[in-house]
């Protein structure tokens, strides 16, 4: 968790901040994160990055666009030096809340950074969570709850969201099983899956939740909701018949499983999870190919040592993540020396 000095520090930024900027990392984490700071002051624009692992230097033109006084990064990992090169000739202070392991030598002195991995007392909840710590603001609990649950993390306050909303919760200590097989888990899909949706409709779903009083207000099938739940459903369609094809792959596999695929959406995440949730005691890998690039999902036991010390060795492959769930970019043409090497250290 965040120290009290951390927390009231935070606070201070966000009270300062008159048109702030709010940068998260796109998926659950990241945009309840966003939405716990921006229902907190009432004010400030988010843009999900889409540049995973770094928040590239592209992003910067939403800094020129929106002429924001402060910028809040959000559950990204790694930032570009070159977008903070960009920030800084602005005189624009930045606030960057993580969770993920990093070099913390390369985040320049004048960025308020904050991690709980770097406390006295290491943690890496999600950044739901820690954000949730800041707000403390009750009636946000429901999205609080969405953004640690879909990072793979029981919050302490599920307690008392279970209270509130009994009807949406189930009584477990598995986020993956809350995640799969409750009320909350079920908008929390809906989220995932809204977005992959285009920019424009994204932003739709991002301005409807900032104002959205319960998750029974996202449930509910109405005008404002509409292609939320057309979209969720397309998703999940194509979602299960990637995972028959997965399921079917993985009890062919003894201890690894490698499962690839290919289109205009990116599931790899979703699917990597379910896999590991059906099956926990193996290793997940899942392959998305997009035209020259593979992009990989990994989940598994303390994987981020072994993935890391095997892209070391591939050229242009990046990644970066958590101990048990890694994200990996490469070019397709090394795929094969790359299952080859983590067969060498699995097996």
């Amino acid at each position: 968790m965040l120290t009290k000095k951390q927390v009231k520090e935070i606070k201070e930024h966000l009270e300062r901040a008159q048109n702030p900027l709010f940068l998260f990392d796109n998926d659950n984490d990241g945009l309840c994160s966003f939405l716990l700071l921006q229902r907190y002051i009432g004010r400030g624009k988010g843009f999900p990055v889409k540049t995973a692992p770094e928040l590239a230097k592209d992003y910067f033109r939403k800094v020129r666009e929106l002429a924001p006084d402060y910028i809040f990064i959000l559950d990204q990992p790694e930032v570009s030096k070159d977008f903070l090169d960009e920030v800084h000739k602005l005189n624009i202070p930045v606030v960057w809340i993580d969770h993920h392991i990093t070099n913390k030598k390369k985040i320049p002195s004048w960025v308020c950074y904050y991690n709980p991995l770097f406390n006295k007392l290491k943690t890496e909840e999600p950044v739901t969570t820690l954000c949730y710590q800041i707000t403390e603001r009750k009636e946000d609990i429901w999205i609080a709850v969405i953004g640690s649950i879909s990072d793979k993390f029981v919050p302490i306050f599920y307690s008392n969201f279970r209270k509130k909303f009994y009807d949406l919760a189930i009584d477990s200590n598995d986020a993956f099983e809350i995640y799969y097989d409750s009320g909350i888990g079920k908008i929390a899909q809906m989220l995932s899956f809204d977005l992959m949706d285009r920019t424009t409709n994204v932003i739709n779903m991002i301005k409807f939740l900032e104002k959205a009083k319960s998750p029974y207000d996202v449930l509910e099938e109405n005008p404002k909701t509409k292609l939320m739940h057309i979209r969720f459903n397309e998703l999940l369609k194509k979602e299960n018949k990637l995972l028959k094809r997965a399921k079917q792959e993985a009890m062919r596999s003894e201890k690894i499983v490698f499962f690839q695929y290919s289109g205009d959406t990116g599931m790899s995440a979703n699917l990597s999870n379910r896999l590991s949730y059906l099956f926990p005691k193996k290793i997940i890998v899942v392959i998305r190919i997009i035209g020259i690039k593979a992009n990989l999902s990994l989940r598994g036991r303390n994987i981020r040592e072994k993935v890391l010390e095997i892209i070391k060795n591939i050229e242009g492959a990046t990644g970066g993540g958590h101990e048990d769930a890694v994200g990996v970019q490469m070019n397709k043409d090394h795929l094969e020396d790359f299952k080859k090497r983590l067969i060498e250290l699995i097996l």
